[in-house]
């Protein structure tokens, strides 16, 4: 085998030479981004959105929990650009696509993103690049669906909304000539980005890589080598695709579990917080996971319907990941009701009634709203006929999101100077510790609490 191209690569990402191209500039590309211009690469940034390239260039942070003085300091550099023109793929020495990967309204990989990227590195790829997809995705995504376009450089494969799983070239050669493992390389390391983590982020996560063949996987695993404190190397980009998907369905199931205990323990008269807090105290054989208003965030609500789609492929039925699924994507009903029942005792319909939800982040403390039980809640408040605002400090204007196109245009809503009482419930969503709770309690009429925050028994408060 002409290892040439292989031997090119690897010294130039040793010697820190290589130029990284990363696709999306988003949650889980910025903080790629940084990371590798801190170790001394240069890096080339590409994304639809003009906004987002003209602040990089200037060095203005545009992801709250990423510290400003970092975005500031990488464009100071010079080493770090940014750019809409995806015809200046070929440029970089490795391409790391870090786009969505959402469902399609029938809860169905929607890899529209995925499959426009590959295309786009189609158009120009060269010999001498690595592509590693980052996208969490099926087992298989990456052998079959990337490589494909890739070697066949067909835009129907890209097409917007497609599903499927493709497949390689019949050839094994790029439109280009150009061989997979002898002339370019693919490989899958999946993200593992958790905005908000004070402890782990980006270059102290353990990173698993996976290559399509033993070549891409040595050129992948060098190449985080030089900015993560340690990677995990396993036999194939279907084994990272798989360590990822595992990942998130096990976080997925265990909040589906709590979620359906404070269902049951609810009805029993039993407070989840107080049953959670005894169990913990267990040293060994328990992990502690908290109920909410549903899931949200990047994964969590999407990985496990991922792994469900594919498993029918192969003629499997994933019963329990799909139950797990089920209840979660219940429970903003379940809060729905509670609220419904809560206004009902005080002799007061939702139709009508000004509902505060507060906190439209999926988690506390941070600006994504990404998935977040939020919009699926005040989706439902509004066919109920309720007059519905809400108050995020992290969040002063609410974004347009795939899954709940409908939604009108909204921003944060003020809560001092007396604002909760014209409220007939305030809804917690997420649990900011920004907020003054204890204000809260005093002055809202009724409180819908989905976080444990507001630990009782208060009049106005209810658990959900």
């Amino acid at each position: 085998m002409d290892a040439r191209h292989r031997e090119t690569l690897l010294a130039r990402i040793e010697d820190g030479s290589a130029v990284v191209g990363i696709i999306g500039l988003g949650y889980v590309g910025l903080p790629l981004a940084l990371a590798f211009v801190e170790k001394g690469f240069s890096v080339f940034g590409f994304d639809v959105d003009p906004e987002k390239v003209a602040k990089l260039e200037r060095g203005e942070p545009y992801i709250k929990h990423l510290d400003g003085g970092r975005v500031q300091a990488a464009a100071a550099t010079g080493r770090l650009r940014a750019t809409t023109d995806f015809s200046r793929l070929g440029e970089p020495d490795v391409i790391l696509i870090c786009v969505p990967t959402p469902l399609t309204p029938q809860r169905e990989p929607d890899m529209r993103y995925v499959d426009q990227s590959a295309w786009q590195i189609s158009r120009s790829l060269r010999a001498g690049q690595l592509v590693v997809l980052e996208s969490t995705t099926y087992p298989g995504t990456t052998d079959e669906r990337v490589r494909h376009i890739l070697e066949s450089g067909d835009r129907r494969g890209a097409a917007a909304g497609s599903s499927g799983a493709g497949g390689v070239s019949s050839t094994g050669v790029t439109t280009q000539g150009l061989r997979c493992g002898v002339d370019y390389f693919l490989a899958f390391s999946p993200e593992r980005e958790d905005p908000g983590n004070k402890n782990y982020g980006t270059t102290n996560t353990p990173k698993v890589v996976g290559g399509v063949d033993e070549a891409s996987g040595d050129l992948a695993q060098a190449l985080y080598d030089r900015i993560i404190s340690k990677t995990v190397r396993v036999s194939s980009a279907r084994a990272a695709e798989a360590a990822k998907l595992t990942e998130n369905i096990f976080r997925a199931v265990n909040i589906a579990l709590v979620n359906e205990l404070k269902i049951v323990y609810d009805k029993m008269g039993i407070d989840v917080w107080e049953v959670l807090d005894a169990a913990e105290t267990k040293p060994f054989g328990f992990m502690r996971f908290n109920p909410g208003p549903g899931w949200g965030g990047h994964c969590i609500p999407l990985d496990p319907f991922y792994l469900s789609w594919k498993a029918r492929e192969y003629g499997v039925s994933t019963k329990f990941i799909e139950l797990a699924g089920d209840v979660n994507v219940r429970m903003p009903e379940y809060v729905i009701e509670k609220l419904q029942n809560a206004l009902n005792q005080r002799g007061e319909p939702v139709k009508g009634s000004k509902i505060l939800i507060l906190g439209l982040a999926y988690k506390k403390d941070i600006d994504d709203p990404r998935e977040s039980p939020a919009f699926e809640i005040i989706d439902l408040l509004l066919k109920l006929g309720a007059d519905v605002s809400y108050h995020d400090p992290h969040i002063p204007v609410a974004p347009p999101m795939r899954s709940w196109p409908g939604l009108p245009a909204m921003r944060s809503v003020g809560i001092s100077g007396g604002a909760l009482a014209a409220y007939q419930a305030v809804v917690i969503i997420t649990d900011h510790s920004a907020i003054q709770y204890e204000r809260l309690l005093a002055e809202a009429r009724l409180i819908i609490d989905t976080r444990g925050v507001l630990r009782g028994p208060f009049q106005n408060v209810v658990q959900a």
